[in-house]
């Protein structure tokens, strides 16, 4: 779709598509409400500005709309994109991988945030690790940072499908 396509979404479409980018609800209505976009630099802006002004309840309803990285049951055609690179993990790399994101999820209440675009499974391995030895208040922000990276590649898809 093109950005002018877009822009003309009758707002229930519009919605539906903006939630392809990010599992908010607020998020993609507040999306399309802001059309219509002149550049993708200004509707990405736009996206970030409002992920940014988000509650917590929010960004975990966004953090939700996720599959688990290394699970691809009920992924996306996206999802199943950015998480490339965990179809090279071997056996005990998938096997840790579910081990870590289980601690996380128990840990937090939500479940592990990284762009994957890109990583490796040692990337995402590390960065996971590393993460579970913040606290709730260091953790939340990183998570959301991460959703933030997410909704800015998938905006680009958007208008570039």
């Amino acid at each position: 779709m093109t950005l002018r396509e877009l822009n003309a979404l009758a707002p229930s479409h519009a919605d539906r598509e903006f939630l392809r980018c990010c599992g908010s609800a607020r998020w993609a209505a507040a999306m399309t409400a802001a059309r219509p976009f002149d550049s993708v630099g200004a509707m990405q802006a736009q996206g970030e500005a409002i992920w940014q002004s988000l509650e917590r309840q929010d960004w975990l309803e966004a953090f939700a709309a996720h599959p688990k990285i290394g699970e691809q049951r009920n992924a996306s055609a996206w999802s199943a994109a950015e998480q490339a690179g965990m179809r090279s993990a071997d056996t005990e790399a998938t096997e840790r991988m579910a081990r870590l994101n289980a601690e996380y999820e128990s840990r937090f209440g939500y479940i592990f945030i990284v762009c994957a675009t890109g990583k490796s499974p040692g990337d995402m391995l590390s960065l996971l690790e590393a993460r579970l030895m913040h606290d709730e208040a260091a953790e939340l922000p990183i998570a959301a940072g991460e959703q933030r990276k997410i909704i800015a590649l998938r905006l680009a898809k958007l208008v570039d499908a």
